[in-house]
């Protein structure tokens, strides 16, 4: 049965709840709730096991904070022996329009820490991700309070449609591969 590592990132927390940047905690929580599927606590980060058309998806939400998540991925890399281009990161994404979603196979961190952390432990940036995009609708220093701010109330009302099209993307990237995942999704 071939492997997949699932990573959605977020910060751990009450207080980092429901925000844009915990769309990664929030895409794999809606994933694990459709298949009946409970988070457990384990060593750096909270784990589920989905198995999809004969592949196992072993879905993690670090607990090691954003800016850290490479700990938990590259453990859990090691820990199921599961290579880089099985992995996906669901991540936030300021350069796209809201709830779009861009999976790619490599790509820069653009800003962001958590993805920064990954490169720099996995000593890559080649390594798949899905970018679900958040939009920039916030006044000049005000990046890091609308990042961390909830959904608005129009964001709200669409939210939960864009999160199940990810995580069929998710299924998509496990059981029919990276580049029809890309065609499939990336125009969605």
């Amino acid at each position: 049965m071939s492997k997949f590592l699932i990573i959605g990132l977020g910060n751990i927390g009450e207080e980092y709840a429901n925000t844009r940047h915990n769309i990664g905690f929030d895409v794999l929580d809606a994933l694990a709730k459709e298949h009946d599927l409970k988070f457990k606590s384990d060593r750096l980060a909270d784990v589920a096991e989905l198995k999809y058309k004969g592949k196992q998806l072993i879905l993690i939400k670090p607990s090691t904070y954003m800016n850290l998540s490479g700990k938990a991925v590259n453990y859990w890399m090691q820990a199921e022996k599961i290579q880089v281009e099985n992995c996906l990161v669901i991540v936030d994404e300021l350069a796209l329009p809201f709830g779009k979603i861009r999976i790619g196979p490599k790509g820069s961190d653009g800003g962001h820490n958590g993805l920064k952390n990954i490169q720099e432990v996995l000593q890559t940036t080649n390594y798949p991700r899905l970018r679900f995009g958040i939009s920039n609708e916030f006044g000049k220093g005000n990046q890091v309070n609308y990042v961390l701010g909830k959904w608005n109330d129009d964001e709200k009302k669409m939210l939960n449609d864009r999160i199940k099209i990810a995580g069929d993307a998710i299924k998509a990237f496990a059981f029919t591969g990276l580049q029809r995942c890309m065609n499939d999704y990336n125009k969605v």
